[in-house]
């Protein structure tokens, strides 16, 4: 019996779908389809109710109704099967391998394909389930909700989907009713927990063709639980929802749109009791020139946007909001005594008379919107003032007939007057009169020159786009937002309140004169106010009015030439822009960061007291004279301030000290500095040329200095820094080219900077012998940078032990003595040493932690001999003289070899093959490299992982 129910139902709906799409063409696939969704029903639906006019004809008690309704979401609730047998499941038709129903978005592919799997297992027989007798007795299905069932023989590739009811309510609350309903076809327990109350309060069929044998089952079936119904975009809408109005007692809330809405509608929604809620968008409203009446006794908030019709009545008593923004009317009668928002914006053919009326006819009216209505005048406002007298938000933009003179609004909170050419300055004595006014905006008002408003509760104006705009004066002690942006004849700003915290008057070319009286301002932002006078730092200066104010942008006021501030609540400042200032003097204890990029003529720069921990004053290559007094700066640098010469730095805590290319920073200034700074521990002075001996001794008192620069100077003796700076850890003497020999002799005679660990000679004037009785002698180093050293010219640590200079030894005992011992250097550079042409070190050199070599661009180099035990990278790019290459270097993982052209493939072939754990290797543009080559060299070098070579790029 239930299987001939079941073919029934497949071949009425197979019946329906067929004369559906001889009906329907192109929108067959895509209506909402129930019939799947209906099918697992234990009877038949109840007929949908009639409508009243043919309530004769047929009627059924809504009682039985509801009780037909709780039998049919009665359910078993068992666990669904799917078979996993490498094809389509024999329980839903779809694949066993997944189980998303995205797929098969067809509604009616999905019905096809479920019951011919049904007619397949009846045909069956042994072989399928029979879900008619399944829900009978459950015979077939032996689990936890029949225990006293026998063991049934079970596929072996059987897979359990047991899902609860709670975590399907959970999965589905994510799906509108389309998916619900492709859901709900799957299987009982799905239909059952798609079918949930919940989920069908709020019906939203926006833009989803449906069949009207669907719609009413739905809201048959639900009609107890329907609050909410959207059916914007549905063909026939209207004739969807005058057919199941009946049914639709509890509705509050109706959204309708892109269609007609006849007489016979609006007659048919004044029967709905719990209607609060209407919305229609984009219609035609009522027929031809008739006009189309919305009654309603409960409807509380109504919307007609962008609807058609040539007149509109609204008698809603309850009504408290009602907009008809961008609709087509030419009038419009309202019988809303209750009405608090009216909205008739963008209502072009509504007369000036009509928008009165309506307005006038709603006493309790305090929000009214009539921007983009042109035809409103001043009269028409005057007599909407008197009728409403609790009007307090007031929309009136691009209404250019109004000048707002005579208009007296006692209780307006909210004015908006964009683009209102009629609003002059003669309007804001009539502005004033609204005391309680909150907000203004005045924007693109072209004809305003001054804004003068003493107002007690205003808290935000706008004033964008004022061509003529010169003067604006403010009072108001709840003052909180003001924006002026784009008003170019602007001259004079006046402003008084206790409660503005931020002020952005950026661009603002013709601002000349400022007077704030603003006790809680916090930041302020003057950026391109190019016509600003040095008077403007009183305002911001102690006493000038902003006794709370945080940050100060002044970016680009070319016109500021002395900057003075004294401020103990300033934290930042940004003077980024100003070529014009020469002096600066700042008297903040909290400024904690300052921006002067760009300061270029700044001569002096005065910072007494302030709360800075680092300040860059590189950018200000006039600066001749500094005064620095910051109780926490730890770093400072005067990078570039290459006319510095009169420098007073008393910071306690500084740490670091920058005073490259300060040519004239004399020893008098290093001197004090060092006095009262006595924490530097990193201490710069490249290319200080007035620097000398009074200067480098005086360093004496840095007890915690380690790193010295005495880069591109002309020292000659660097005795003073021996004696003064025995904790050095750092000594740079890059392009020292007055450096000889002698100078270095306390390093590697007398052990001077025993704790010394980076020496960069690189482009000096040291010549060989010292530099191998350093390398020899300062076991200690760690980094030695000996770039562009062109006394170099090779570099041998032999076999016995003792480093030799073109093959002459000297006193043998002593190098071996030395050589003898561990050195910690781990990185030496030799990049660019033209001269340079062996380089050899041995095992006995004992350089066990040196891990990267660098002599690329030595071009001159032709024999490379290593033995080096924890030699990691070698970089030997552009060495175009190399031909002798032997490495013993088992940690060797990168090599470089770019450029090697006279390397060939058997010495390069057998060097690698002592280098058991090299990785990448870089043969580019070495000619006697050919392609065959790589295979050998993967065989003498197995651990290659990247060959860079020719035009091959990486193998």
């Amino acid at each position: 019996m239930a299987d001939g129910r079941l073919k029934a139902v497949a071949q009425d709906l197979e019946d329906e779908e067929e004369m559906d799409g001889e009906e329907e063409g192109e929108t067959e696939g895509e209506e909402l389809d129930l019939s799947l969704f209906t099918a697992w029903r234990t009877e038949p639906p109840p007929p949908p109710p009639p409508r009243r006019h043919v309530s004769l004809l047929y009627s059924r008690d809504w009682d039985e109704l509801d009780e037909v309704a709780a039998t049919s979401r009665e359910s078993n609730h068992k666990r669904a099967r799917v078979f996993d047998s490498g094809e389509s499941s024999q329980y839903t038709g779809i694949p066993s391998g997944d189980l998303s129903f995205s797929r098969y978005t067809d509604m009616n592919y999905i019905h096809n394909i479920s019951y011919d799997a049904v007619e397949r297992q009846d045909e069956a027989g042994d072989g399928g389930i029979d879900m008619a007798t399944q829900d009978r007795t459950d015979e077939n299905v032996p689990d936890a909700e029949n225990p006293n069932v026998g063991n049934v023989e079970q596929p072996q590739n059987e897979l359990r989907m047991d899902l609860t009811d709670d975590l399907l309510y959970l999965i589905f609350s994510f799906l509108g009713q389309k998916d619900l309903c492709r859901a709900g076809a799957s299987c009982k327990q799905w239909h059952a927990a798609s079918s949930h109350e919940d989920f069908w309060r709020s019906l939203k069929f926006d833009n989803i063709p449906i069949t009207l044998e669907n719609f009413l089952f739905i809201c048959l079936r639900y009609h107890q639980n329907v609050k909410e119904l959207n059916l914007s975009g549905v063909p026939r809408a209207d004739v969807l929802f005058m057919e199941a109005a009946s049914c639709l007692s509890r509705l509050e809330t109706l959204t309708l749109g892109k269609g007609h809405l006849s007489d016979a509608f609006f007659q048919e929604l004044s029967e709905l009791p719990a209607l609060i809620n209407l919305s229609i968008c984009d219609s035609a409203l009522g027929g031809g020139i008739n006009e189309a009446t919305i009654q309603h006794d409960r409807l509380r908030n109504l919307h007609i946007v962008k609807c058609r019709s040539h007149r509109i009545a609204v008698r809603c008593p309850q009504l408290l909001k009602l907009s008809m923004k961008r609709s087509s009317m030419t009038h419009v009668t309202l019988h809303s005594p209750q009405l608090r928002e009216l909205d008739l914006s963008s209502c072009h053919k509504l007369s000036d008379a009509a928008i009165r009326a309506a307005a006038v006819a709603c006493p309790k009216l305090t929000s009214l919107d009539t921007s983009f209505c042109s035809c409103v005048t001043d009269e028409t406002l005057r007599e909407i003032s008197q009728a409403c007298l609790s009007l307090s938000s007031l929309d009136a933009s691009n209404c250019h007939n109004i000048s707002f003179e005579s208009v007296k609004l006692s209780m307006l909170v909210d004015l908006k007057l964009h683009s209102c050419e009629g609003i002059t300055s003669a309007s804001m004595a009539a502005i004033a009169q609204s005391r309680l006014l909150e907000a203004l905006q005045l924007d693109n008002c072209s004809l305003l020159t001054s804004v003068s408003l003493d107002l007690p509760h205003l808290r935000k104006i706008s004033l964008v786009h004022l061509r003529k705009f010169v003067e604006l004066n403010l009072r108001s002690p709840v003052l909180q937002y003001i924006k002026v942006s784009r008003c170019s004849a602007l001259q004079r700003i006046n402003i008084i309140s206790n409660s503005l915290q931020k002020l952005v008057l950026q661009k603002q070319e013709s601002l000349v004169n400022l007077s704030l009286q603003c006790y809680s301002l916090v930041d302020v932002d003057l950026s391109d106010c190019e016509s600003l006078t040095n008077s403007i730092c009183d305002v911001f200066s102690k006493g000038g009015g902003c006794p709370m104010l945080r940050s100060l942008v002044l970016d680009n006021c070319e016109s500021l030439s002395v900057v003075e501030i004294r401020s103990c609540s300033l934290v930042n400042l940004s003077l980024a822009g100003c070529r014009t200032m020469t002096s600066l003097k700042l008297s903040c204890p909290s400024l904690k960061k300052v921006n002067l990029d760009g300061c270029d003529h700044l001569e002096v720069a005065n910072f007494s007291p302030v709360g800075l921990e680092s300040l860059n004053l590189g950018i200000c290559p006039k600066l001749d004279t500094v005064h620095i007094e910051a109780p926490i700066m730890t770093t400072l640098e005067l990078k570039g301030c290459g006319v510095l010469s009169k420098a007073s730095i008393k910071c306690p805590c500084l740490i670091s000290l920058d005073a490259s290319f300060c040519r004239q920073f004399v020893d008098g200034s290093l001197s004090g500095t060092v006095v009262d700074c006595p924490l530097i521990e990193q201490l710069t002075l490249s290319s200080c040329l007035a620097i000398g001996d009074d200067g480098l001794y005086s360093l004496s008192r840095l007890d915690r200095l380690t790193l010295l620069d005495l880069s591109y100077t002309f020292l000659i003796n660097l005795q003073p820094v021996f004696d003064s700076c025995s904790q050095l850890k750092v000594l740079k003497l890059s392009a020292c080219k007055y450096l000889t020999d002698s100078s270095l002799d306390a390093l590697y005679k007398q052990g001077a900077l025993p704790s010394l660990l980076e020496l960069d000679l690189s482009y000096s004037s040291i010549g060989q012998n010292a530099i191998i009785e350093l390398l020899a002698n300062c076991t200690n180093l760690v980094n030695v940078n000996l770039n562009g050293c062109t006394n170099l010219h090779e570099l041998v640590c032999v076999s016995t032990d003792a480093m030799s200079i073109d093959g002459n030894s000297g006193n043998k005992d002593a190098d071996m003595a030395s050589w003898k011992s561990e050195r910690l250097l781990e990185v030496l550079n030799c990049t660019g040493c033209p001269n340079i042409k062996k380089v050899v070190i041995t095992s006995g050199a004992n350089c066990l932690h040196l891990s990267k070599i660098n002599l690329n661009l030595s071009t001159n180099l032709k024999e490379v001999d290593l033995a080096c035990s924890n030699l990691s990278i070698l970089n030997l790019s552009n060495c175009t003289s190399l031909e002798i290459l032997k490495l013993d270097c088992p940690r060797l993982t990168n090599l470089q070899l770019p450029a090697c052209t006279m390397l060939a493939e058997d010495e390069l072939e057998g060097a690698i093959s002592h280098c058991n754990l090299l990785e990448s290797l870089n043969i580019n543009s070495c000619n006697k490299m050919n392609l065959e080559d790589f295979e050998r060299l993967r065989s003498a070098c197995p651990s290659l992982k990247r060959i860079q070579g020719g035009s091959l790029g990486g193998i």
